[in-house]
C-alpha cells in the first residue's frame, strides 16, 4: 500500500545538489565496488548454494534468471539474478495483461504486480529480503553495475524518464540505492524518476554508506519494505 509516509520519506532524499568532483566520484568509487563485491562473493557463497539449492528443488528451471538492462552510457548488458517466477512467466504476464484491466493498469504504472502469481514460493521470500539480487554482484565485479547508484532498468523504461535519462545513465546502476531503502514498489514510478536523477547529482561515499546500511537492515527485517 502506498502512504504518505513513504512518499515522505522518499522525497527527503531528492536535491538538486551537484556534487563536487572528489576522489570518490572519480576513482573512489569503482574501487569501492571492487572490494566490497568480492567481500560479498566470497562470505556468501555458502548462502548462494543453499539459495540456488532450494530453487533447484522447489521449481522446475533455471537457477539464474538474466534480463537485459540498460548501463552506463546506454550499453545494454545482461543482469543476473536468482530466479523467483515459474518458467513461462511473460507467457502468463501477457496472458494475465490481456485479461485484467486491473493488472494492465498496475503493470503500467509500476512494472510490477503486487499479487504476481508467477511468483515461487521461494521466489517470494527471495524478493521480500532482497536476496535474489545477491547474484548482481558479479555484474558489479565485472563493470556493468555499482553496489549503489540509479534502478538498472529495461529499455521499455527509459521514455517514462523523459529528458532525465541523460543525467542517468552517466553512473552506472546499483544493486541498490535511495529508490530500494525508501519503499521501493511502494513509491509513485514518478518519484522513483527523481529519486534516480538527485542521487545523480548528489551521491558522495557518506550517502553510498548510508544507503548501503540501510539496505542490511532491509535485508535482516525485511518487513514492510516495499519489495515484492
Amino acid at each position: 500500500m502506498i502512504t504518505k509516509s513513504r512518499i515522505s520519506r522518499a522525497r527527503n532524499f531528492l536535491s538538486t545538489t551537484q556534487p563536487r568532483a572528489t576522489w570518490y566520484t572519480s576513482w573512489g568509487k569503482r574501487l569501492f565496488d571492487i572490494c566490497f563485491s568480492l567481500l560479498v562473493l566470497v562470505l556468501c557463497a555458502p548462502i548462494y548454494l543453499l539459495i540456488a539449492l532450494a530453487i533447484a528443488l522447489t521449481s522446475p528451471g533455471p537457477i539464474f534468471f538474466i534480463q537485459v538492462r540498460v548501463g552506463k552510457n546506454n550499453r545494454l548488458f545482461r543482469c543476473i539474478k536468482f530466479r523467483t517466477m515459474v518458467v513461462g512467466a511473460d507467457r502468463i504476464l501477457n496472458e494475465m495483461l490481456e485479461n485484467s484491466e486491473a493488472s494492465r493498469r498496475e503493470f503500467e504504472q509500476t512494472y510490477k504486480l503486487k499479487d504476481d502469481p508467477r511468483i515461487t514460493p521461494i521466489g517470494k521470500f527471495l524478493r521480500t529480503t532482497s536476496l535474489d539480487e545477491f547474484p548482481q554482484f558479479w555484474n558489479v565485479l565485472m563493470g556493468h553495475m555499482s553496489v549503489v547508484g540509479p534502478r538498472p532498468l529495461v529499455p521499455a523504461e527509459l521514455v517514462r524518464y523523459g529528458s532525465s535519462i541523460h543525467k542517468v545513465l552517466t553512473i552506472r546502476p546499483g544493486i541498490t540505492g535511495l529508490w530500494q531503502v525508501s519503499g521501493r514498489n511502494d513509491i509513485p514510478y514518478p518519484v522513483r524518476v527523481q529519486i534516480d536523477t538527485n542521487y545523480v547529482r548528489r551521491f558522495s561515499f557518506w550517502l553510498d554508506m548510508n544507503v548501503v546500511w540501510k539496505t542490511i537492515a532491509v535485508v535482516l527485517f525485511p518487513r514492510n519494505n516495499g519489495a515484492y
